[in-house]
């Protein structure tokens, strides 16, 4: 949920432990059960945290566009039999995004067609199934290849494994073109 909450748009926030997995309810008149991350589950959920805090800083996309309609979009909402579902993070500049795909079931789906902005290939920069987070480490091997075969009212598309109870995190793997000068 904390990469689902990440992807949409609007600010963030981590209230009092939920970083690490805090169990307990917050007290005012305590700190936070630090101890917790003594266990590996709670270390997992912080690198989970982190490397969506790094995410978070270097891709334009998940802050430049916070509080405009054009910034996201829906890819699939309406998948209801798997509960997965997909959206697009645009930065200022159209052709910067990212694509998440959350699938909210403990179902892996490992031949998951969905739309995508353009063909081509698209690395995976996020899995929340990855092991260093605690998860069965399923995923795209790093990217997939998007060809001209449109779904989603999309141009393009791919087929993904979609790991159980996880958000994975697309880009387009070119670089961005240059500016025109003006």
């Amino acid at each position: 949920f904390l990469s689902y909450m990440y992807g949409h748009p609007g600010k963030k926030l981590l209230f009092m432990g939920a970083e690490f997995g805090e169990t307990a309810e917050w007290n005012s008149e305590s700190q936070l059960d630090w101890w917790l991350l003594d266990h590996e589950i709670h270390r997992q959920l912080q690198q989970c945290c982190i490397a969506l805090n790094e995410m978070y800083k270097r891709e334009p996309a998940l802050y430049e566009v916070d509080f405009q309609g054009w910034g996201f979009e829906w890819v699939d909402f309406h998948d209801a039999e798997h509960s997965v579902i997909s959206f697009v993070r645009y930065a200022k500049r159209r052709d910067d995004y990212l694509v998440f795909v959350c699938n909210f079931t403990p179902q892996p789906h490992p031949d998951y067609r969905i739309g995508l902005p353009e063909a081509g290939e698209h690395r995976e920069i996020f899995n929340s199934d990855a092991a260093i987070f605690g998860g069965s480490n399923m995923g795209n091997g790093g990217a997939v290849m998007a060809e001209a075969t449109a779904s989603h009212g999309r141009p393009a598309s791919a087929r993904l494994v979609v790991p159980p109870l996880g958000v994975i995190v697309l880009k387009p793997a070119r670089p961005l073109p240059n500016e025109p000068a003006g």
